[in-house]
């Protein structure tokens, strides 16, 4: 490959990189046993040592290679020094090689914004731990715990993931999505995680990209954060089936991989850093990701982090859905 590859090239292969780490650290942190869970505004909104370590090894990482980017992360935690076994100096080779496109080919690292979100599905994540914890501690045979592990906390793990997104005058134009536990169900020994990452006018990779089959309408929305307007709009969809995950990641992965046609949010609660990586990935091949209105979010640094008009994306069709949402969620839902 002549020459140095372009400066957000470099960015996104050190995200990935970083992504992988992070991912590790999850796993490290659960397998301890010692969550060092908070609450931040309530039991709905935890952080956990997890939280804060891949956060740390993510900002450090990405700032000591690349210290004009701007990077904002969703913990709010103190300046301190960061240990050298969160640091990571590595790139993806596979991403270096690929083609700049060209319209990002003379981005300066001033110009670029990454939002992180360390782990979203952090409830998902403790309650999965404490799961685990509680099945370990009961009177069990193996098979007995074996099964209950797999049906309740395990099945948890896979709507936990790790994101950092990329934007350029506004736009996310990249992003990169760790699922530290990936391939849980193959059991002992299976290497666990997987991390997958998109931009535009180059596609995305570390998946295999499908459509619902039979054209049915799918929806996915939130676990845990459901309301009254959340639910009237998920209905007025007439899906034929409802999947209730956690982790705005992981609703992505749904409609990526065909296991869901809309992701339907209809409130305040997800904020930039939430969206950002995986809307760049879904944008990438071909999809959409906007408030409820059809109204693109931006992702300057100086933007407010809250999505206050909510989230609809979709992988294709994403004007019907917009057709189908009710005139009182749009009343109630103010865009930006």
């Amino acid at each position: 490959m002549a020459g140095t590859p372009a400066v957000v090239m470099r960015l996104v292969a050190s995200a990935f990189a970083v992504a992988e780490r992070a991912g590790g650290i999850a796993r490290k942190v659960m397998r301890s046993g010692d969550l060092g869970i908070v609450e931040k505004t309530g039991a709905n909104d935890l952080q956990t040592l997890a939280d804060r370590l891949v956060q740390k090894s993510i900002c450090a990482s990405l700032s000591q290679h690349f210290p004009k980017v701007t990077i904002i992360g969703e913990e709010d935690l103190p300046a301190e020094a960061v240990e050298e076994e969160l640091i990571e100096n590595g790139q993806s080779e596979e991403i270096l090689q690929k083609p700049c496109p060209s319209e990002y080919i003379n981005i300066k690292e001033e110009e670029l914004v990454v939002w992180v979100d360390p782990l979203d599905g952090t409830k998902e994540y403790t309650e999965a731990a404490q799961q685990l914890h509680t099945a370990g501690q009961a009177q069990l045979t193996h098979t007995e715990l074996d099964t209950l592990q797999r049906c309740t906390a395990l099945c948890l793990l896979d709507h936990v993931t790790v994101l950092i997104g990329i934007a350029y005058n506004g736009k996310a134009i990249a992003g990169v999505i760790n699922q530290p536990f990936f391939n849980y169900q193959l059991g002992p020994g299976t290497t666990l995680g997987r991390t997958l990452w998109g931009m535009l006018g180059l596609g995305a990779f570390g998946f295999e990209l499908k459509e619902v089959e039979g054209g049915k309408c799918i929806i996915t929305t939130t676990r845990s954060h459901s309301n009254k307007l959340v639910a009237d709009c998920v209905q007025a969809m007439e899906p034929h089936d409802v999947i209730k995950v956690g982790g705005a990641g992981n609703k992505i992965i749904q409609l990526v991989e065909g296991k869901a046609s809309a992701y339907v949010f209809a409130s305040p609660g997800c904020k930039k850093w939430d969206t950002c990586a995986p809307e760049a990935i879904l944008h990438a091949v071909g999809g959409k990701l906007t408030d409820m209105h059809g109204r693109a979010y931006k992702y300057h640094a100086d933007v407010k982090h809250m999505n206050s008009a909510g989230v609809l994306a979709t992988l294709r069709n994403h004007q019907y859905y917009i057709s189908r949402v009710p005139q009182s969620v749009l009343d109630a839902l103010p865009s930006d």
